[in-house]
C-alpha cells in the first residue's frame, strides 16, 4: 500500500488563514484533525494563533451545560480578536440556527453536513456572504436501521471522522500537535438509547470504520511521530456489528494489526460498555502484545434499579464480576469509569449500591458527576427528581470516596514496574512526565519521571518502577535494564 500523505492540494493562497479552536473529547479532536486535513487540501494555511488567523474555527461540545458554557465563552473570546468566527462540532450540530439567533458574535453555525465543503464556506465567511444556520434534524434517521445496511449508506452521510471515501491511501488529516499520541476513530454514532443521553440524535447511528482504512491511518500517524494509538468512539464493543456475520470478533481481528504497525508502542482502546464487553474482547485487550491492559468502561452506576431507568443494563454483583474476570488475566490492569450520581428515582439503598462496587472494583480512576436534564432526553420527563442541594450532597459524598479509592489504588502500585510513555522532557528544574498503561491521557493521572541525569525526550517508552504516589499520580524511576 503506498504511503499515505496529507499534503495540501494546492498552495496556500495569501490571506486565507484559519486557526482551529477544539473543545470537548478525543472524538472532537480527531474531528478537528480531519477538517484541517479538508481546509489545507482547500489551500488555507493553519495558523496557531488566532490573531494570526482570518477565519476561527471552534469545533464546539454540546455534551453537557458545563461543556455548553465553555463552547458560548470560547466563542466569544474568538469573536473579540476581531477575526471572523465560525461555530462547528456537537454544539453547532444540536442547536445549529437556535445558537446563531443567541450568537449574532458568531459569522456562521454550521453542521456536519457542512464539512465535506468547509473550505468554501469559510471563503463565502471571509468574503461576507451570509451563510443559512445549520437547521437541527435526529441523525438517526439518516441510516437504515439494520446496522449491517449501514456501510453503503454512509457514503452518503457526513460522518466526522470517516472521511476517506474518495481519497485512496491518502489520509485526510493534518496532526495539530507533536504529541506522541494520538486519538484514532474506529468508529461514530451509537444505537443505545440511555434516557439521560442526547449524543445519538446528534452523532447519528453507529457506523464503523473499515479495518484497512484505520489501519492505514494507524501508519500514517506513526509516520508523523506517534507512539500510543487512543481508540476512540461513542461504544467500541459495538465495533463491526454493521459488519455482518463477520464483524462479531472484528475489534479483537483489528487490535493485533494495530499493535504490529512499525513505530507504534501501545495500543489503548476506549469507550467499552459494560453490557457489551464479551470474555474475548477482555482476554484480547488484557494479553495482545502492544495493547495496553486499560478497560475505560461506563458503568454510569450500579444499582439495578438506577440502571433500568437510565436503560441501561447490569448490576452491582455482574460489575464485580467483570472486573474481577478482567484481573485475572492481567492483575494490575487499569480500569476506569464515570458514575452519575443523584439521578430520577435514585434512594439511599441506590446510593449505598454505587459504594459497594466502587469499595469492591478497586477502580484506578473515577469521574463523578452530578445528574442534571439534558434538553430532549427520556429523563429530563421522569419524576423523583432530587433537589439540586441534594445532588451536590450526594456528588460530594462519592466524590470523597472516589479519591480515597483511587488513592489506595495507586498507592498499591509501590513497588511494581510501569511501562511509562514520556510525553514531556524535563525542563527548567522540572521533572519529566508521562504516562503508564493504566493511565489514558489528561483523565487518570500520570507519571513523574525521576531521572539522574535528564535524557528522555517525548515518545521514548522507558521501564520505571514505582517510589511513590500522590492521588492518582505516580512517582517513578526508571530502570532501564529492567525486563519490559
Amino acid at each position: 500500500m503506498p504511503s499515505p500523505t496529507t499534503e495540501p492540494a494546492t498552495e496556500p493562497a495569501t490571506g486565507r488563514r484559519v486557526s482551529l479552536v477544539t473543545l470537548g473529547c478525543a472524538r472532537n479532536e480527531v474531528d478537528s484533525e480531519e477538517l484541517a486535513g479538508r481546509l489545507a487540501a482547500g489551500g488555507w494555511e493553519l495558523a496557531a494563533d488566532p490573531e494570526d488567523s482570518d477565519v476561527v474555527v471552534v469545533n464546539t461540545c454540546g455534551f453537557v451545560e458545563s461543556a455548553k458554557k465553555d463552547s458560548v465563552d470560547t466563542l466569544l473570546a474568538a469573536a473579540d480578536t476581531g477575526r471572523k468566527v465560525v461555530a462547528v462540532g456537537c454544539m453547532a450540530e444540536r442547536y445549529g440556527h437556535e445558537l446563531a439567533d443567541s450568537l449574532p458574535e458568531a459569522d456562521a453555525v454550521l453542521g456536519f453536513d457542512h464539512y465535506a465543503e468547509l473550505s468554501d464556506r469559510l471563503d463565502d465567511v471571509v468574503a461576507g456572504r451570509k451563510l443559512a444556520s445549520h437547521t437541527p434534524s435526529d441523525r438517526r434517521k439518516l441510516l437504515p436501521i439494520s446496522p449491517v445496511q449501514r456501510p453503503a449508506a454512509s457514503e452518503s452521510v457526513e460522518v466526522p471522522g470517516h472521511a476517506q471515501h474518495g481519497w485512496g491511501p491518502r489520509v485526510l488529516r493534518t496532526r495539530l500537535d507533536t504529541s506522541p499520541v494520538a486519538a484514532l476513530k474506529i468508529a461514530s454514532g451509537c444505537d443505545r438509547r440511555c434516557s439521560f443521553c442526547a449524543i445519538p440524535s446528534f452523532r447519528g447511528s453507529f457506523v464503523s470504520r473499515q479495518p484497512d482504512e484505520i489501519v492505514a491511518e494507524a501508519r500514517w500517524l506513526a509516520e508523523n511521530g506517534v507512539k500510543e494509538l487512543f481508540l476512540v468512539s461513542e461504544n467500541s464493543t459495538s465495533y463491526g456489528k454493521d459488519f455482518g456475520r463477520d464483524g462479531a470478533s472484528a475489534l479483537e481481528r483489528l487490535l493485533p494489526r494495530l499493535a504490529e504497525v512499525e513505530g507504534i508502542e501501545r495500543v489503548r482502546v476506549s469507550y467499552l460498555q459494560p453490557a457489551e464487553t464479551r470474555p474475548q474482547l477482555v482476554k484480547a485487550i488484557a494479553t495482545t502484545p502492544g495493547v495496553a491492559d486499560y478497560f475505560d468502561l461506563s458503568f454510569q452506576h450500579s444499582s439495578e434499579q438506577v440502571l433500568r431507568r437510565m436503560r441501561r443494563f447490569g448490576s452491582t454483583d455482574s460489575f464485580l464480576a467483570l472486573t474481577e474476570q478482567i484481573r485475572e488475566y492481567a492483575p494490575e490492569a487499569g480500569i476506569r469509569t464515570n458514575v452519575i450520581v443523584g439521578f430520577p428515582g435514585e434512594t439511599e439503598h441506590d446510593l449505598a449500591e454505587l459504594e459497594r462496587f466502587l469499595t469492591g472494583a478497586r477502580l484506578d480512576a473515577v469521574g463523578v458527576f452530578g445528574y442534571s436534564d439534558e434538553d430532549g432526553t427520556e429523563a429530563e420527563t421522569f419524576d423523583g427528581k432530587l433537589d439540586p442541594q441534594e445532588v451536590t450532597a450526594r456528588v460530594t459524598r462519592i466524590s470523597a470516596l472516589v479519591e480515597e479509592l483511587t488513592a489506595q489504588r495507586a498507592e498499591d502500585r509501590i513497588g511494581t514496574f510501569v511501562d511509562v510513555l514520556v510525553e514531556q522532557a524535563a525542563e527548567d528544574g522540572e521533572d519529566a512526565v508521562g504516562r503508564a498503561a493504566h493511565q489514558a491521557p489528561e483523565v487518570d493521572g500520570e507519571c513523574v519521571i525521576l531521572e539522574e541525569e535528564p535524557a528522555l525526550k517525548p515518545g521514548d517508552l522507558v521501564r520505571c518502577e514505582v517510589v511513590e504516589s500522590a492521588g492518582v499520580d505516580l512517582v517513578v524511576r526508571p530502570v532501564p535494564d529492567a525486563d519490559r
